[in-house]
């Protein structure tokens, strides 16, 4: 007998509804799911102020959070998030936490000084004037550099000045500490350093006029210099797009127009400048100088978090510097806001080779490819591409060079964005290649080969590296021939591949097959597109072959071009050698 399924109760219902509104995302989620998609700092401003509208510091972290992973060293969120923290003392805990975690990394001025005011806040006790003035101790060591650590050296020198001093004894110690302080001060470019340097000849000529010229007098140069520096500083600075303390400011993607290749060469220029020394820092104090160049370089990859080219800087100088793990801390940091950038992937896999950790430069080759691969897929899906066997024009000039090979960078024809992106890509599978040859050995680089042959966007240049590889570090001309004669069944329709093809077999003194390839492809040619083939093979035959040949191979020509331009032309370059011969 069938039993009816006792019904749920009214109060079971209301329950399971109201588990079931608790597992599904709110707006907030919602919301920050759709910004992580895409680069939208509005929506972002959208989401922290309904996280601290709504006064949940749950809602609080999970915004904050979710901007500081994609945003790192937001200075003006971690300000806005340590906050929350700070109206009730049972938060101070987390507040803390927070400034632990941000600290460590921060070139900002704002948050430094931040900490200050809260560590002058909760400190009280006999050790209250120990324990601030070692934070800003701790503080100066990280943005006393800064030209806008001007504050925060003021407030310093204003906090010894006000220290109280009961014996001559603990006088003498509080003007040698000020003294100290003016000093390291007045030799950074800050904003406020004429003040400062003011203050400071008031300061020693109020204690002894005669000592007081010494003490100007030794420091002078120093101040002379940092006054110097500050102007043009300011000018560099003025010209970097920095945003002011309290704009909600996010970086975004660069789309490459006029603005923002100003505004890279800017940068560029800047960093060059710091990185020359203009301060003149001697060696004695290098430490000084690493740590100026250190915090120039951390607000540099927050403002152009989208710009490769600068972390590839901070990278380069941090490895010149000696410090090991920031440079590979940049990399990484770097390859995250950037994972397309061929730079930033493929100095990574070179350090990973380096360190002889072959696992993960594999994996990083590996998991570049399968992005690119991604985003092969979805250009496919936007553009319509040429095959991979077309695209070339044939109206290069590669063939006009005297070398038989033409690197990849020597290219500028133009082609479709989709075009560009495979070249791009077979660039990816070339890298590979050559660190599993050098890596590996050879084995491995086929390997590699082998796939690239079975997918279905690679270009020719592959197969032309494969070959050169090859011949290069296993002197297989055989098989070299091979893959160029296996790439020319995918690229037959393509004359800049069927050029490096000859000029690999004329290099070789392969001229045998050289010529059964110059005669078996010709044909296949509009006599436009077949120009450049008519170049190579010409440009052999006048200089190596016999008069009769050379003669034979004009009156082919003139049939091809019956104008008699190209005839000409070719003939000029058998005579080229003697045009500067009376």
């Amino acid at each position: 007998m069938a039993v009816d399924e006792p019904k749920p109760s009214t109060d079971a219902a209301v329950d399971n509804a109201t588990d079931n509104n608790t597992s599904q995302p709110d707006e907030i989620d919602l919301l920050i799911q759709r910004a992580q998609q895409e680069h939208d700092p509005e929506l972002w401003k959208r989401i922290t102020e309904m996280a601290d509208a709504s006064g949940d510091h749950d809602k609080v972290r999970k915004a904050y959070d979710a901007l500081l992973k994609r945003y790192p060293n937001s200075s003006f969120a971690q300000i806005a998030y340590i906050n929350h923290f700070l109206n009730d003392q049972t938060h101070f805990g987390d507040a803390e936490d927070l400034f632990k975690k941000f600290l460590r990394m921060s070139p900002s001025v704002d948050l430094w000084k931040f900490f200050l005011t809260y560590v002058r806040r909760v400190t009280s006790g006999p050790s209250m004037r120990d324990t601030i003035r070692k934070s800003y101790e701790f503080a100066l060591s990280h943005i006393g550099q800064d030209r806008d650590s001007a504050d925060v050296w003021a407030d310093y020198i204003e906090f010894i000045k006000t220290g109280p001093a009961t014996t001559t004894w603990e006088e003498q110690q509080k003007m040698d500490a000020l003294r100290k302080v003016y000093q390291r001060a007045i030799q950074i470019p800050l904003s406020n350093v004429e003040r400062l340097y003011q203050e400071y000849e008031d300061f020693e000529n109020g204690l002894n006029k005669i000592t007081a010229k010494k003490f100007l007098a030794d420091l002078n140069p120093s101040y002379v210099q940092a006054k110097s520096v500050l102007r043009q500083l300011t000018t560099h600075l003025s010209g970097l797009g920095l945003p002011r303390s309290d704009e909600f400011f996010l970086p975004t993607p660069p789309v490459f127009n006029e603005a923002d290749r100003t505004l890279i060469g800017r940068w560029k220029n800047y960093l060059k400048w710091e990185e020359k020394n203009p301060l003149e820092i001697e060696d004695k104090d290098k430490a000084q100088l690493i740590t100026r160049l250190q915090g120039v370089y951390r607000r540099a990859v927050i403002r152009m978090r989208f710009f490769p080219e600068i972390w590839f800087m901070a990278y380069t100088w941090s490895s010149k510097a000696g410090k090991n793990d920031e440079a590979e801390t940049m990399l990484v940091a770097g390859m995250e806001a950037n994972p397309g950038s061929y730079l930033m992937n493929f100095a990574y896999a070179e350090l990973k080779e380096s360190q002889k950790d072959h696992n993960a430069a594999r994996e990083i080759f590996e998991s570049f490819l399968a992005l690119l691969r991604k985003e092969m897929e979805e250009s496919e899906k936007s553009e319509t591409p040429q095959p991979a066997s077309a695209n070339g024009n044939g109206n290069g000039d590669s063939g006009s060079k005297d070398s038989s090979f033409i690197s990849l960078q020597e290219e500028a024809k133009p082609t479709s964005a989709f075009a560009q992106r495979q070249k791009e890509y077979g660039l990816a599978y070339i890298m590979y290649m050559r660190f599993a040859q050098r890596s590996e050995g050879v084995k491995a680089s086929r390997a590699v080969f082998g796939k690239a042959r079975r997918d279905n966007w690679v270009p020719w240049e592959v197969y032309e590296a494969a070959a050169l590889m090859e011949y290069h570090c296993s002197s297989e001309s055989v098989v070299a021939s091979r893959i160029f004669e296996s790439g020319l069944k995918k690229f037959s329709d393509d004359t800049d591949y069927i050029v490096r093809y000859l000029g690999f077999l004329i290099s070789i003194n392969d001229v045998n097959n050289a010529r059964a390839l110059f005669e078996r492809v010709i044909t296949n040619f509009e006599p436009e597109r077949a120009r450049v083939l008519w170049e190579r093979w010409g440009r052999y035959v006048y200089q190596y072959d016999d008069l009769e040949s050379a003669q034979k191979f004009e009156k082919r020509m003139a049939e091809v071009y019956p104008g008699g331009d190209c005839s000409n032309s070719f003939s000029s370059d058998r005579h080229a050698d003697l045009t500067s011969v009376r």
